[in-house]
């Protein structure tokens, strides 16, 4: 007698179970629809609901308002892995591989630039060329810090769309948010200090740091609300840390979002300590987010950097800094490095930002990114659904704003062996060996689809990069 096999909706209830309990669901992402598991294991959608019903009995996800189901948080706090304090050694690694030639016929996801095919960037470019040509009528000089008077108007009211009240003598612009965080980091540390990073970090930040002879300690971070609280206790008892670097609003590279309890309570674990919070993709929201970490703070230690370079154009180079305490060892620092910043471009952003057009643009890019972003998903989960092998031991992170997301791969698969690979197939993928000091990342994919169209090529990249990852 052959062995009976368990209800149709049980399989869908262990087949969902098997994929939390393996993290290709996480706490706090979003389950499929109803509707989309049906089309796809090509059941009824009455199967689909007792098996989420079946689910949601044992605790295992739980109803979200209009929302569908989401996969629940455990009770019990898993046990982090701690790391120690360390010199960060990547430039090697970052040059070999933002060194690497690419031509125009690359398909890009690997890029964290925006997508610039909106009409307020030929607005924007035409503003330039229009302040170009008035050059020659104003005598030369320098634009000493704190930067353009115009411009710093209209990043006070940038910052307050962002939930930042601020003034124009509390701004200092820079030369992107880059140069922010870096002369933030020379005000408040020295070489050989220890500065905590959440896990995995902008590689970016990791090479400032190694720049400066700081020494890194890594927090592990969630993909869905970012830095493990219990682990960042833990590493403050064990260590001195003299600075924190955190991107808390649609991470890079993982597009968490650190929801406004957890943001509180991160601020009262860490009190005292300089917090520097880079919030370039904070303006990207597809609907809402909580307010920045400096809009919360009580103590004026959050230095707050941020940048036009994910919203309008990453060649504009036009960042801020709003550096509470530290304000005026940090606009010292930005006299002597720059004695004077770019003035055409600063007026001619200045008044760009004066005109709304702006406002609008950001309208536009967050439905885009939006759309972008549920188009990605679908048709990169159904790529590497393919393989049978793959099914269930992924996990594509679901960002609520931004347009990067984090691929996390079955743990014997090398990310920098797939960017190779995907490089000579002509796509472009950043491995996430470039996001950490240690090796717990290897697995690990950033993706972008800010210039993602729906079309063949696109489709047929995304095809390809499947199989790459299947083959390994």
């Amino acid at each position: 007698m052959s062995k009976q096999q368990p209800a149709k909706y049980l399989q869908v209830a262990a087949l969902i179970e098997e994929r939390i309990e393996k993290r290709s669901y996480q706490a706090g992402d979003k389950l499929p629809s109803i509707r989309e598991l049906s089309t796809t294991l090509s059941l009824s959608k009455n199967t689909i609901i007792r098996a989420y019903q079946q689910l949601e009995g044992s605790g295992k996800i739980t109803a979200a308002s209009r929302s569908g189901f989401v996969v629940s948080t455990p009770h019990a706090p898993v046990k982090p892995r701690l790391n120690t304090p360390k010199y960060v050694d990547l430039m090697g690694l970052s040059k070999t591989i933002m060194n690497l030639p690419t031509d125009k016929n690359v398909v890009s996801f690997g890029s964290a630039h925006p997508d610039t095919e909106f009409p307020a960037i030929r607005s924007l470019y035409a503003e330039i060329g229009r302040h170009s040509r008035y050059q020659h009528h104003i005598p030369s000089h320098y634009q000493l810090p704190p930067g353009n008077e115009h411009l710093l108007k209209q990043l006070v009211a940038v910052n307050r769309e962002l939930g930042i009240t601020t003034s124009v003598d509390e701004l200092l612009i820079t030369n992107g948010a880059q140069q922010a965080i870096s002369l933030s980091l020379q005000a408040i540390t020295r070489p050989g200090d220890i500065v905590l990073v959440e896990s995995p970090s902008y590689f970016g930040n990791l090479l400032l740091l190694e720049s400066l002879g700081l020494k890194v300690v890594e927090v592990p971070a969630s993909s869905h609300d970012g830095m493990d609280l219990h682990a960042l206790q833990q590493v403050l008892t064990r260590w001195q840390v003299k600075a924190i670097i955190t991107n808390p609003s649609f991470n890079n590279p993982t597009g968490y979002l650190m929801p406004t309890q957890k943001r509180l309570e991160f601020l009262a674990l860490t009190t005292g300590i300089p917090i520097i919070e880079d919030d370039v993709f904070g303006g990207l929201a597809y609907q809402s987010r909580p307010l920045p970490l400096r809009a919360l703070d009580s103590e004026n230690r959050v230095i707050y950097c941020n940048s036009l370079s994910k919203t309008l154009d990453s060649r504009l180079r036009i960042g801020w800094v709003i550096a509470g305490k530290y304000q005026d060892t940090i606009e010292k620092r930005l006299m002597t490095d720059n004695m004077g910043s770019p003035n055409l471009m600063h007026s001619a952003v200045g008044e760009f930002l004066s005109t709304g057009k702006y406002r609008q643009h950001l309208g536009k890019i967050r439905r885009s990114y939006a759309k972008k972003q549920k188009l990605f998903h679908q048709r990169l989960s159904h790529e590497l659904d393919q393989y049978s092998h793959l099914q269930g031991h992924y996990h594509l992170s679901l960002p609520q704003g931004g347009f990067l997301c984090w691929l996390t791969l079955p743990e014997g698969i090398d990310g920098l062996t797939l960017f190779h690979q995907a490089l000579e197939k002509g796509i472009s993928i950043l491995p996430g060996e470039m996001f950490s000091t240690h090796q717990h990342h290897r697995h690990c994919l950033r993706l972008s689809f800010a210039t993602y169209e729906d079309t063949p090529k696109w489709q047929a990249a995304l095809a390809g990069l499947a199989s790459i990852i299947a083959e390994q």
